[in-house]
């Protein structure tokens, strides 16, 4: 059974442009177009619809953030192509698209030690690497060090790439790739607390 972009939407609870971000993203499969509409299997909405919740309470840090992107657009950067996300881009072209510049609280960004990537509440990549940090005369930060740790190729399954070769990182990849992660900001960066337990 196939079902419009509207139908798929109204399914998941979503408005129909932030059901768009997944399909522009490339991340989900098997969808088709018929005229104008865009087709989805109920057998993928069902899947995202039963994509478990990010289990942020296994972190180490009581506060992380959250990046928030759309789906990949050309940039207007010297030293990127991209900005945002999308399932199609390489590593590299990822990894440059998703690391800056953004307006945040980049000491607290830092101290979360990880930074997962959502399109439209779905975690799609997770950073890591973030200690270091630059501002730009907008007053945007970017994080020049960070590293991929991973990132989703298709939603529904999840199928997934890990792409760094530490532990921690590969961990982190593995626990919140492919989760639902909600976050509320006006801007890109969102900060969530983890509820992690802290001793004094």
């Amino acid at each position: 059974m196939l079902l419009t972009t509207g139908q798929a939407a109204e399914e998941l609870g979503f408005a129909v442009t932030t059901f768009r971000r997944l399909i522009h993203a490339d991340l989900l499969p098997g969808h088709s177009q018929r005229g104008v509409r865009v087709m989805t299997p109920l057998s993928v909405v069902q899947a995202l619809s039963a994509r478990r919740h990010a289990p942020v309470h296994q972190l180490d840090a009581p506060e992380i953030a959250v990046l928030r992107v759309d789906a990949a657009q050309p940039a207007h950067d010297d030293d990127r192509d991209w900005i945002g996300f999308a399932a199609t881009l390489s590593p590299d072209h990822l990894v440059k698209a998703l690391r800056g510049w953004w307006r945040c609280d980049a000491a607290s960004v830092a101290a979360g030690g990880v930074l997962p990537v959502t399109l439209s509440g779905y975690v799609v990549a997770v950073l890591t690497g973030l200690q270091r940090w630059e501002k730009n005369f907008a007053g945007k930060h970017a994080f020049p060090e960070a590293r991929l740790a991973g990132y989703v190729t298709d939603l529904a399954a999840p199928t997934t790439v890990i792409t760094s070769d530490l532990d921690g990182d590969r961990r982190l990849a593995e626990l919140l790739l492919g989760t639902r992660l909600a976050s509320h900001s006006g801007g890109a960066i969102a900060y969530v607390t983890t509820n992690t337990a802290t001793t004094g």
